[in-house]
């Protein structure tokens, strides 16, 4: 029997076959070296010739996706990464990428065949804090949803998500948080004209910002005569927030707000920083400096390492 183009095509295989019809369709059309050639893909196999017509006339009343019963873990983050990723925050985009990073177990892994075990797994051996694993269990939870919605898994496997562990989180290698004591902070104060970087970890201290809002703080957002700045980029959700401006640290919002750079803090050429810039050569270097850290040499590495206070640490001070 001829069937129609583009149609798709039955076909009996040799040999004994308990379903020897295999019903197949064209996924896709492509060139190849200069010539036209068909992908493939099988319907599935029947033990009779009607019955694999009837499910070849099936699927083209209704045709659906051949390759989402093998669609890997990866390939549907990347399909509602997509989606998802122009609608949030670039904060928010950073940590759904950290958080999927954590998922290389389970990457290649055919959706369907993950199961609560395997995510639970990928909690209980990444070594991350609390937060770090909320960020993970919303990504798997915001996945599955558009899983769902597209058809890719049934609704109960989004329950799944409801059921991973992660109350036991915790970094063995994470820092402990030291705030600074009253006597550094007067210390700090004392050295606030001999290095003008020395003024940013006062407005760290006064402010409570995390280090990477204040160097993504821009000055459009600071309503300095009112005395208070907005933060619309920031780690979570709930820390785009408005900031009061301590009094005794208007000076220096002022001292910065002078620069030609649309950021607040900045390098001495006026460009916006980097963390990792900002850090070792400015943050670590003051804290040396200021005797509340120090660079201690260690055996088969090239650089020292640094020991002493974090950024992190002037937002548990105030």
């Amino acid at each position: 029997m001829r069937l129609p183009n583009g149609y798709g095509s039955v076909h009996k295989l040799s040999g004994k076959r308990r379903k020897p019809w295999r019903v197949r369709i064209t996924l896709q059309r492509c060139l190849v070296d200069g010539k036209a050639k068909q992908i493939y893909g099988n319907l599935g196999y029947y033990a009779t010739q009607k019955e694999a017509l009837q499910a070849l006339a099936d699927y083209n009343e209704n045709p659906y996706d051949l390759t989402v019963g093998r669609l890997t873990f990866k390939t549907l983050y990347e399909k509602w990464s997509e989606k998802h990723f122009p609608t949030v925050s670039e904060s928010n985009v950073k940590g759904y990428k950290a958080a999927f990073k954590l998922c290389s177990d389970i990457e290649n892994m055919v959706l369907t065949d993950i199961k609560l075990d395997h995510l639970q797994q990928i909690a209980d051996k990444s070594g991350k804090n609390y937060p770090t694993l909320r960020k993970y269990k919303v990504l798997l939870g915001l996945m599955y949803d558009y899983a769902v919605i597209h058809e890719y898994l049934p609704p109960e496997k989004r329950e799944l998500i409801k059921y991973i562990d992660i109350k036991s989180a915790g970094n063995p290698n994470a820092f402990n948080r030291k705030p600074f004591s009253k006597k550094q902070i007067k210390a700090i104060w004392d050295a606030k004209d001999s290095n003008e970087y020395v003024s940013v970890v006062l407005i760290l201290i006064y402010t409570g910002l995390r280090i990477g809002e204040l160097l993504d703080l821009k000055k459009e957002d600071i309503h300095l005569e009112e005395r208070w700045f907005f933060v619309k980029e920031s780690k979570t959700a709930t820390g785009i927030r408005e900031v009061p401006i301590a009094e005794k640290i208007v000076p220096l919002f002022e001292y910065w707000m002078k620069k030609n750079s649309d950021y607040l803090i900045c390098s001495p050429s006026e460009k916006h920083f980097t963390y990792r810039n900002y850090y070792d050569s400015y943050w670590v270097p003051v804290m040396v400096q200021l005797n509340m850290g120090q660079l201690v040499p260690v055996e088969d590495k090239k650089k020292p390492t640094y020991k002493g206070h974090r950024p992190h640490d002037a937002r548990h001070t105030c």
